[in-house]
């Protein structure tokens, strides 16, 4: 968004159809009307209900494939906005977890007599900051990767520790897929340059800890319902290779995650909650705008998990999206002014404890969303897709809005058809004829969208930029 802010962007009013409830009206008092029509735009625009459960399926399809055919001692899960179906094929980084399957991590008191011998086994020492713990050798398993091997040291006082440090060392001289983008907390980025795609490959292990899991459970709450409760907490978690930032032992920590747990709770949010969760990612994308990830999506994610456990879901209706939104936004606020936000899983842990904010841009940061909330409704305007398709007239919105849908899908269905058609050496058999009715679509598609834009004047020089755009 321009500097100048709302003021700015919207000089031009009549570009903001006159029939659109944003017009008049700056107060959020009014907002039935306009949260309707704003969730009917979120839907046009990719994130109404049956897409999302279309690319949840999708992902989890791909998942119990790539599983299905791996030879090695890892288990692969599709996690983040691609597990939760809210993002499109090149909207977000894909992330990735690798669990390791021969190694396992335990709370104190685990009996490990149920546990299989060729299992290394390690104890968590949870005497660091809260959601983090440290990983004690309990029990050697029969067969020990290298990477495990060489992030093996001495705490000092006779037991063996396992090095988050040394760990994420010794995957960085895995040769990944595509071109290294550094470090990101315990992810090693990667971008695959043929198809664009950014890749977020986390290594994991398998925790087993069910007393914070019941804590959880314990709590009283208005949502989510109790079979999905049960469910979050046989899904169990798992540690990752990073410590707490402020800790002089970061380099020894693990971090404590409930990665599948959390894709199924926000599964289990309604297509408004799922809707505020969008346009929450993108205020900070296009408003605040950090540079470090000192506000990152999963802040966002947890004032979503905590303001529905909070209230009743029949509340979370359509016609009240700007009210939630409100609510949304105010707690945002307070997490950036007092850097204070607990951890939905954890609430011991402060998602904000170590972000790095410098106290300019937290007064900054302050003051923007103040200005926001006091705008009303029409703060939906300061964020360009939306604002976009707000001015765009309905016919040519839905016309290009079916087919980028129809896009995705078909490049979800070859993905996992690829996968189906590969031989033993990795090779595709590009004969299918699965394969080759796909790509039919897609060209179709493509030869569409490029004669309708060079009908209504695209200009040449950029109109592959725009299809990709348009198509992802």
């Amino acid at each position: 968004m321009a500097e100048g802010g709302i003021e700015h962007s919207m000089s031009d009013t009549e570009s903001v159809p006159r029939h659109s409830s944003l017009y008049s009206d700056h107060s959020w008092n009014y907002v039935d009307k306009t949260s309707v029509e704003v969730c009917n735009i979120m839907t046009n625009l990719g994130y109404g209900e049956e897409i999302r459960r279309r690319r949840i399926l999708k992902y989890r399809e791909w998942d119990s494939l790539m599983n299905s055919i791996s030879v090695n001692n890892i288990s692969i899960i599709t996690a983040g906005s691609k597990a939760e179906g809210l993002t499109g094929w090149l909207e977000s980084d894909f992330d990735t977890l690798y669990v390791l399957k021969t190694v396992l991590c335990v709370e104190a008191g685990i009996d490990l007599h149920t546990t299989p011998d060729d299992i290394e086994v390690y104890r968590m020492d949870t005497r660091v900051y809260p959601g983090y713990c440290k990983m004690l050798l309990e029990r050697q398993g029969s067969t020990r990767f290298n990477v495990i091997k060489n992030a093996l040291c001495d705490d000092g006082k006779g037991n063996a520790i396992l090095s988050s440090g040394l760990f994420l060392d010794e995957l960085a001289k895995f040769k990944l897929y595509g071109i290294p983008r550094g470090r990101a907390g315990p992810s090693l980025p990667r971008t695959l340059k043929k198809g664009n795609l950014d890749i977020d490959y986390v290594q994991a292990i398998r925790c087993q800890c069910p007393c914070i899991l019941q804590r959880w459970a314990a709590r009283p709450r208005n949502w989510p319902a109790p079979n999905v409760v049960r469910k979050v907490v046989s899904l169990g978690s798992f540690v990752t290779p990073v410590g707490f930032k402020g800790s002089e032992d970061k380099l020894f920590e693990w971090r404590i995650c409930f990665n599948t747990g959390e894709t199924e709770l926000v599964n289990n949010l309604n297509s408004t909650q799922a809707k505020l969760y969008v346009i929450l990612k993108l205020i900070v994308k296009d408003v605040l705008n950090p540079k470090n990830k000192e506000v990152t999506s999963y802040v966002l994610k947890n004032i979503i998990l905590w303001q529905a456990e909070r209230n009743l879901p029949s509340l979370f209706q359509e016609n009240k999206l700007f009210h939630w939104l409100h609510d949304a936004l105010i707690t945002l606020k307070t997490a950036i002014a007092s850097t204070q936000l607990p951890y939905y899983m954890i609430p011991d842990r402060n998602l904000m404890a170590a972000c790095g904010l410098q106290d300019e841009q937290q007064r900054k940061w302050v003051a923007d969303i103040t200005e926001m909330i006091e705008e009303g409704p029409r703060v939906i305007l300061r964020l360009p897709k939306i604002r976009q398709a707000i001015i765009c007239h309905p016919e040519p919105l839905m016309w290009f809005s079916r087919r980028r849908i129809k896009m995705e899908m078909l490049t979800l269905e070859l993905r996992i058809r690829a996968a189906q058609c590969r031989d033993k050496k990795g090779a595709c058999d590009n004969s299918d004829i699965m394969l080759q009715e796909i790509h039919r679509h897609q060209t179709e598609i493509v030869r569409e969208v490029r004669q309708r834009m060079l009908m209504e004047c695209s200009a040449a020089d950029d109109l592959d930029d725009k299809l990709l755009g348009i198509l992802m």
